[in-house]
């Protein structure tokens, strides 16, 4: 009798694991395209690794050849054009799952495993350094300075700020022991970030699965394969179309121009930018005038999102039923886009002006609104009666 496929997936020793998590994992029917973008991290973290890979093959890290090397890549290596771009687009096409992946998990709040949201918390502070360390490898005029401002920020830090800038620098200024740490780190941290990812899927994977609903029916679930893992390859086509759609015909949208020069310490670009997916933080950092200030208000927009962890749910599963909830996460996304484009603007009146008003209210969603909206609705739950006017109340009473 021969023995069916899904059974010996269950018996093998390697394959059982993999049955459980994966193949085999019960998972819910109502679940929208919104939950793609887990799948959609893994294609990018890959394509970032094998591209990665490649392109270290052909890169030197000193201050005199970093740039070039990149240039001969680009230009003379079999297919290095097209490795480059890749490498360069999905980065931005992995932070935008990233920010998305992140928004469905409030929105709907699907955080209640405090294990795999501090995971995911991890892997995108470890997203962020690693982002950054690699804008510094190709030494064009904007990674130069931008990696100028960022390390100078650690001088900040009271007592011991100046000494941890030369140890990041290697020296009194950046050079290349700076060039030759950023790109160790840079080829170092991805596989660290893929271990976090593993970890990170397997916290998921072993709770049971959440949908925009917020219920727990254990009667109406499906296996994950076939039916979402169908679902994930039409979402993962459309991202590689749209990867080969920027890699070929538009590589540098998203790129600044200022980085297609060589690094000179001498000229200072007239405006001084990160990547876009930086540019929310880098608007709050520079809305505070003091120094210190801003560093911290910096460090505090990204761990803003841990606080979401101490809030009380109760009852409430989904922000389906949740109004004030809704309106609180769209005023989010809109801050958000916001702070973005007022980053990529000059340091100047108005911006700065509305940096800080934009900043302030960011912080207020987290600090205030939330557990407001929290504790609001929880009291309108266990109190129903109290959200209708005497006047209503008399006429129910009078009706039954």
């Amino acid at each position: 009798m021969k023995i069916p496929e899904k059974a010996q997936r269950k018996q093998h020793f390697l394959l059982k694991p993999l049955s459980k998590i994966l193949s085999d994992l019960p998972t819910p029917s109502n679940m929208n395209y919104y939950w793609n973008f887990g799948s959609l991290l893994s294609l990018c973290m890959m394509m970032q690794l094998l591209t990665g890979i490649f392109l270290a093959m052909h890169y030197c890290p000193s201050m005199d050849s970093s740039f070039d090397s990149i240039a001969h890549t680009t230009r003379d290596v079999t297919s290095g054009y097209i490795l480059r771009n890749i490498h360069a687009n999905s980065a931005s096409i992995f932070f935008l799952c990233v920010y998305f992946h992140m928004s469905r998990n409030i929105y709907h709040s699907t955080w209640k495993n405090s294990m795999t949201w501090l995971l995911g918390m991890m892997i995108y502070m470890m997203m962020i350094i690693t982002a950054f360390m690699g804008y510094v490898l190709p030494w064009g005029q904007m990674s130069f300075w931008a990696a100028t401002v960022m390390t100078n920020l650690l001088s900040a830090m009271p007592y011991m700020g100046n000494t941890t800038v030369q140890w990041v620098w290697g020296g009194f200024s950046i050079s290349n022991a700076t060039l030759n740490r950023f790109y160790s780190l840079h080829y170092l941290l991805p596989f660290m970030l893929l271990f976090l990812m593993i970890l990170h899927m397997m916290a998921l994977h072993t709770k049971p699965q959440s949908n925009f609903t917020g219920t727990q029916n254990n009667s109406d679930k499906i296996p994950f394969h076939h039916y979402y893992s169908l679902k994930d390859l039409q979402t993962v086509m459309s991202i590689l179309l749209l990867m080969i759609y920027l890699s070929t015909l538009y590589p540098y949208t998203l790129t600044d121009p200022e980085n297609f020069l060589k690094a000179d310490p001498l000229v200072t670009p007239t405006h001084i930018q990160p990547e876009w997916y930086f540019l929310f933080a880098y608007a709050i950092l520079r809305s505070i005038p003091n120094k210190l200030g801003g560093v911290m208000m910096l460090m505090l927009s990204i761990l803003m999102l841990c606080s979401t962890l101490f809030l009380k749910q109760h009852n409430l599963k989904t922000s389906n039923h949740r109004p004030n909830f809704k309106l609180t996460m769209w005023s989010l996304l809109f801050t958000f886009i916001l702070l973005t484009w007022m980053g990529s603007m000059p340091a100047e009146d108005p911006f700065t002006s509305l940096s800080l008003l934009m900043t302030t209210y960011y912080f207020m969603i987290f600090l205030m609104f939330l557990s407001k909206h929290s504790k609001q609705e929880h009291h309108l739950m266990t109190n129903p009666w109290k959200v209708f006017h005497k006047t209503d109340l008399l006429n129910l009473k009078m009706l039954v």
